[in-house]
């Protein structure tokens, strides 16, 4: 598992994620089309700060019920419960719903949400249902693809495997980054630089945010501040 330095770490959890996918562009040399969440999502709590952690990793489904004896099913959950509480973290939860694009029961509610945020994880994204809104602990974000009422036949059917939520890939232990915007994975390799990069995506909108926002402002001091970004370094 990569490390992960207290100061970026909190750097990362006061900047928005758009940014940090600025700021990977720029660490990768280009833009990409790859690494992130590309539909819509909801949130627990929208004003909530960014969340980042170590990707644990599950898929669910709950359209049908589980094809094992009830005594596997429970084992299978505590097996779950004991692998994203693991290790120094921070860790997230990343959980696909194998329903998606039509998910129809809740994994997360009251419930699961009091258990994660007890267990000390940092946050949860999920292409599956949220629920149980205005009854959830507060602090603990829920980043998850659609509201709904039920938990239906919600069941863990495999934990630490590669998952997929959003169109985004996600390994187990990758680090992951979201906010009500999506999400992203930060590459290991580049999770180092991010300070370096994203105080360059700053200081490179600076200059036109600044002259937009001037009174007299046109487009002959939008190519001198285009200009000026574009000679950042």
């Amino acid at each position: 598992m990569p490390t992960l330095d207290p100061s970026i770490a909190d750097l990362l959890r006061k900047t928005d994620t758009p940014t940090v996918c600025n700021a990977l562009e720029h660490a990768m040399g280009g833009r990409m089309a790859e690494g992130f969440t590309k539909t819509p999502v909801v949130c627990a709590d929208p004003e909530l700060p960014p969340m980042l952690g170590f990707a644990r990793t599950a898929r669910i489904r709950a359209s049908s019920p589980a094809q094992k004896p009830a005594d596997e099913v429970k084992a299978l959950r505590m097996a779950y419960y004991d692998y994203v509480a693991a290790g120094d973290g921070p860790n997230l939860v990343v959980i696909e719903d194998t329903d998606w694009p039509r998910p129809v029961g809740g994994f997360w509610g009251e419930v699961n949400v009091a258990i994660h945020k007890g267990l000390g994880l940092a946050g949860t994204l999920t292409n599956g249902i949220l629920r149980d809104l205005g009854m959830l602990d507060e602090g603990y974000q829920v980043v998850a693809g659609a509201i709904g009422p039920s938990h239906a036949f919600v069941h863990v059917t495999e934990i630490d495997c590669p998952v997929t939520v959003f169109g985004m890939q996600v390994n187990p232990n990758d680090l992951v980054h979201a906010d009500r915007h999506g999400a992203v994975v930060i590459p290991a390799q580049h999770i180092d630089d991010m300070p370096r990069c994203i105080d360059l995506v700053i200081r490179k909108e600076k200059p036109i945010i600044s002259a937009a926002r001037e009174p007299g402002f046109n487009t002959e001091k939008l190519r001198a501040a285009w200009t000026e970004s574009e000679n950042t370094r």
